[in-house]
């Protein structure tokens, strides 16, 4: 008797381990299963991004991104949004800027040359010092030439480097301190009433088509929000402090590419 009980004792174990590990290999095949993964991703809610230009909701992976930005469409990213930032281009914000005077909105491109330091750009990349200088996080130590300027306090709206990267360091509903002391036909404090555009470059050496390239799209884009702009260089509007986009900026070809109306170059298509 005692030996039928302990055949049928391990007769029932030999059961539970032979069901035991038929239930382990349907869980493995289901783990390795792409169907049933499929399935349980699907149960799961998407994650949702909200779109930077006109704020509607929208699942992450039907959204534009950009710089860490979501927009839901191609056209709301390559907009200027409604608080004056450019969907387009890497935003970087600058301290140094003020609220334009009341009633003002920008009639006036004035573009510039900079290259931080002078001329380096040719040899290596050297954008990022510009980026640095307009944030105040310049490094004074990092060449000579830095401790020169440490204690300026500058920006511009835009700057676009040797590659045709855009970035942008102020609203363009807010003031940017790019001009300094300025006039255009006979209008005091540039800074109030423009918008700066800055170039990579140093006045000695040709601007890429690629920033030709990004500077006409910047246009256009601008033009569409701020119709009849007009636009000069800085040696234009400080004739005797500065010299910049200088002779190197091919003012026909800007022209030309962007079809601005010569009316709206009152210095004309010479290069200077």
């Amino acid at each position: 008797m005692f030996k039928w009980l302990l055949l049928l004792a391990g007769a029932y174990l030999f059961y539970r381990w032979l069901r035991g590990k038929k239930h382990i290999q349907t869980r493995g095949r289901e783990t390795h299963n792409p169907k049933s993964n499929k399935a349980q991703r699907l149960t799961e809610p998407e994650e949702m991004v909200q779109c930077q230009y006109c704020k509607v909701h929208l699942p992450k992976s039907e959204a534009k991104i950009f710089d860490e930005r979501f927009y839901c469409s191609q056209d709301h990213l390559n907009t200027l949004d409604q608080q004056g930032w450019m969907g387009y281009a890497k935003w970087r914000l600058s301290p140094n800027q003020d609220v334009r005077p009341e009633n003002i909105s920008p009639d006036l491109v004035v573009i510039h040359h900079i290259s931080l330091p002078p001329g380096e750009f040719k040899e290596k990349e050297a954008s990022q010092y510009i980026i640095d200088f307009f944030q105040n996080q310049l490094d004074a130590k990092a060449h000579p030439y830095f401790e020169e300027i440490a204690g300026q306090k500058v920006s511009s709206h835009f700057l676009i480097t040797r590659t045709g990267e855009l970035i942008q360091f102020v609203s363009t509903q807010n003031k940017a301190w790019h001009a300094g002391v300025s006039s255009f036909m006979g209008r005091e404090k540039c800074n109030d009433f423009s918008i700066g555009v800055e170039l990579e470059g140093d006045g000695d050496s040709p601007f890429e088509e690629a920033q030709y390239q990004t500077l006409k799209k910047l246009i256009r884009t601008l033009e569409s929000r701020y119709p009849n702009l007009q636009f000069a260089g800085h040696s234009d509007i400080a004739p005797d402090r500065k010299t910049d986009p200088g002779m190197y900026f091919d003012w026909k070809k800007f022209q030309k590419e962007t079809n601005i109306s010569l009316k709206n170059l009152p210095y004309g298509l010479t290069s200077r």
